[in-house]
């Protein structure tokens, strides 16, 4: 059973490795990462910028490297990517 895992736990994760979070200014998204909880068991990361494909791809490696399980999926009728993270 996976175990609980938070958003800010992986916030971290991403901010120790020099990416840049990304914050709501200016009625628009700086560019970079968030994280949003998706229930106990789940964070999904985001990218918001130029490069999204590539910048997800990163993230995959850091936080399989930290130990994380990661997906990619993409959000249902042609929305955004995103990643899931669980803990294994």
């Amino acid at each position: 059973m996976p175990r609980r895992i938070k958003a800010g736990d992986i916030r971290r994760v991403l901010i120790d490795e020099g990416f840049d979070f990304s914050e709501f200014a200016g009625g628009d998204w700086d560019p970079g990462h968030r994280s949003a909880q998706a229930g106990t068991r789940a964070v999904h990361v985001f990218h918001d910028g130029p490069g999204e494909q590539q910048h997800l791809d990163t993230y995959t490696t850091v936080l399989r490297a930290a130990g994380y399980h990661v997906v990619a999926e993409q959000q249902p009728r042609g929305g955004r990517r995103r990643l899931i993270v669980t803990r294994p």
